[in-house]
């Protein structure tokens, strides 16, 4: 297994062994004794899957805060994502920065997103299929979102030309310049 610590070296991508012959191959996505090592102990409690038909469809920046906060494992089945993580833990000498990485179903990459980051992703190729474990069931009432755009976070989102497809929710969020923390 492979471990890169990304700039905020809490968020990192594990890209697991692969084992090819002439048949394809096989990949252990998540095993308990090797991932405790890289990622602490964090025990995951749910499984999500995400299915975007076109590309570019953005999604975040979500939190769910504590005591609901959810530790986040994330992997891509088909296609390919664009995925950031932005630090919004109150006394993180990193707190507003963000950090991305291109993770695919050909990479085999996952990314590794603790709590107290917003998370959130862009998809990159049509039918795109994501897939992640969380550390603690979905509360709705500690479920947020911060404005994928905000101009303080300056994030390079891979769009080009393109525009983003947002949900509602989405579409609604707050700018980071309101957003509280609840991540002390």
């Amino acid at each position: 297994m492979k471990v890169e610590p990304l700039d905020i070296p809490d968020v990192k991508i594990i890209t697991p062994q692969t084992f090819a012959d002439d048949r394809g191959h096989f990949t252990e996505t998540y095993t308990e004794k090797k991932f405790s090592p890289v990622i602490g102990d964090v025990r995951f409690v749910q499984d999500n899957q995400s299915f975007s038909k076109q590309a570019f469809v953005l999604r975040g920046l979500h939190y769910q805060a504590p005591p609901y906060a959810q530790d986040k494992l994330v992997r891509v089945i088909a296609g390919e994502i664009y995925d950031v993580a932005v630090d919004v833990r109150q006394r993180s000498p990193t707190f507003g920065k963000w950090v991305g990485a291109t993770i695919s179903a050909e990479n085999r990459k996952q990314i590794f997103v603790p709590k107290g980051f917003l998370h959130g992703f862009l998809t990159l190729q049509p039918e795109t299929l994501v897939a992640y474990k969380v550390s603690a069931f979905y509360d709705k009432a500690s479920d947020g979102a911060v404005m994928w755009s905000s101009p303080e976070f300056e994030i390079d989102w891979p769009l080009g030309d393109n525009r983003v497809l947002l949900s509602e929710k989405d579409a609604a969020a707050m700018p980071f310049a309101e957003f509280e923390s609840p991540f002390a």
